[in-house]
C-alpha cells in the first residue's frame, strides 16, 4: 500500500510585527533626538540658571512671539510692516488697564489677570483689524511707510494719555495669577529650588511660544498657507485663480498684530513696568532683523533670529569688560546696545548676499545633503 504523499504546509506569513512596521521602531531622524534633548534642557533650566539668564530667556521668547507674528505677514504674505511695535505697545499697555485695580490716578479695570492677558491680545488684533483695510490695498513700501505712522500715533499716546500709561514714566504690570498660582517675587519651592517670577513665567513663556509656533505652522502649512504664498508671489496671478487678495492681506495683517498684543503682554510680565520709549522705532527694525536672520517665512527661521537679535545686547553688556572696543555705556568706547546695532547690519547684509534663506536655511540644506532622498 503505497503511503500518501505528504504535502509541504505552506510557508508560514506572520503578520508584520509592530516593531517591523515601525510602531515600535526608534525614530531615525536625528532631528527628533534633539527636539527631545532640546525640550529637556528647555524645561530643566529654571533649576540650574541664575535670574539674568532667565530673564535673557524670557526677553528671546516674547521676541519669538512677535517675531513669528511678523513673519506671517511679511515673510509669508510679502506686506511690509513697519510698525510692529505699536501692537506691543497695545498689547502690553491694555493688559495693565484691564488687570490693575486702578490707584494714583491710573485707570484699571481689576478683572483677572488671565482674562486680561486675552483682553489684550484681541484688543491688539482689533487695532490691527481697524489699520487692516488700508493694510490689505497697500504693498511693498508704501504698506511700510504708513505702518510708521502707527509708531509716531502710539508715541503720541503713549506720553500724553497719561490716566492710561503713566505718561514718561510708564506703569507698574500686575503679576499674573493663573490656577491660583501668583507669578511674582514670592517664592515657591520646587525641588528645594527657590521658584520666583522668572522661573514661574519661564514655563508660562515656553507654553504660549509653543502655542503660537504650532498654529503659525498649520497655517502655513495648509491652504491659507498655501494663498499667502501665492499673493507673495504672484499677486495678480493669484487673484486670477480666485485668491481673495485683499482679504487675505487683511486677515494676516490681524493675525499679525494679535502675535505682537501677547508678545507685548508677555514682555510687560517680564518688565514688570511699562515705558513708552521702548515701543519705537527702533523695535520695529529689530523685529524686521529677527525675521531677515533668521529666514523670511518659517516659524523656526522666526525663533532663531529672535533669539539672535535680542540676546545679543544682554550679552554684550554682560560680558563688555571682556570684549575689545565695547565698554559699558559712559564709560568710554562703544556701548553695548550699539555694538549690537553694528552686528545687526553686519548679519543682516551678510544673510542678504550669501544666505537668502536666512540662518535656518543653512540647517535645512546641510540635512538635505545628508539625505538627499528627504523631501524640503
Amino acid at each position: 500500500m503505497s503511503e500518501a504523499p505528504v504535502s509541504e504546509a505552506p510557508a508560514r506569513t506572520d503578520p508584520p510585527s509592530r516593531a517591523r512596521s515601525g510602531f515600535l521602531r526608534p525614530p531615525s531622524n536625528p532631528r527628533t533626538y534633539v527636539g527631545a534633548v532640546g525640550a529637556l534642557l528647555l524645561l530643566v533650566l529654571p533649576f540650574y540658571l541664575d535670574r539674568f539668564w532667565l530673564q535673557a530667556g524670557l526677553f528671546a521668547m516674547a521676541a519669538a512671539i512677535g517675531a513669528i507674528g511678523l513673519n506671517l505677514l511679511t515673510g509669508a504674505t510679502g506686506q511690509l510692516s513697519m510698525g510692529h511695535a505699536f501692537f506691543l505697545a497695545i498689547g502690553a499697555y491694555s493688559y495693565c488697564v484691564f488687570a490693575a485695580e486702578g490707584g494714583d490716578g491710573l485707570t484699571g479695570l481689576g478683572l483677572p489677570t488671565w482674562l486680561a492677558a486675552v483682553l489684550a491680545t484681541l484688543v491688539a488684533g482689533a487695532a490691527g483689524g481697524l489699520f487692516s483695510p488700508i493694510a490689505g490695498r497697500l504693498t511693498g513700501p508704501y504698506l511700510g511707510i504708513a505702518t510708521i505712522a502707527l509708531i509716531f500715533i502710539g508715541q503720541h499716546v503713549l506720553f500724553n494719555a497719561r490716566e492710561l500709561t503713566g505718561g514718561f514714566n510708564g506703569r507698574d504690570v500686575p503679576p499674573l495669577n493663573l490656577f491660583g498660582l501668583t507669578f511674582d517675587e514670592s517664592e515657591l519651592l520646587v525641588a528645594n529650588v527657590p521658584f520666583g517670577s522668572a522661573e514661574k513665567l519661564w514655563y508660562a513663556g515656553l507654553v504660549v511660544l509653543l502655542g503660537g509656533a504650532l498654529f503659525a505652522r498649520g497655517v502655513l502649512r495648509g491652504r491659507p498657507g498655501r494663498a499667502m504664498n501665492a499673493i507673495r508671489d504672484h499677486r495678480i496671478a493669484a487673484g486670477v485663480i480666485g485668491v481673495p487678495v485683499a482679504r487675505y492681506r487683511a486677515a494676516v495683517f490681524v493675525l499679525s498684530s494679535m502675535y505682537a498684543g501677547l508678545a507685548g503682554v508677555l514682555l510687560a510680565l517680564v518688565f514688570q513696568r511699562t515705558v513708552p520709549d521702548y515701543f519705537g522705532i527702533t523695535l520695529s527694525l529689530e523685529y524686521l532683523a529677527m525675521i531677515v536672520i533668521g529666514g523670511l517665512g518659517s516659524v523656526s527661521g522666526a525663533v532663531v533670529g529672535a533669539v539672535f537679535v535680542s540676546l545679543l545686547p544682554q550679552l554684550l553688556t554682560r560680558y563688555s569688560d571682556a570684549l575689545p572696543l565695547v565698554s559699558a555705556p559712559g564709560t568710554g568706547g562703544i556701548a553695548p546696545g550699539e555694538a549690537s546695532r553694528y552686528l545687526y547690519g553686519a548679519a543682516i547684509v551678510a544673510v542678504v548676499l550669501f544666505l537668502p534663506g536666512g540662518l535656518v536655511r543653512v540647517a535645512a540644506r546641510r540635512r538635505v545633503g545628508r539625505n538627499p532622498g528627504e523631501e524640503r
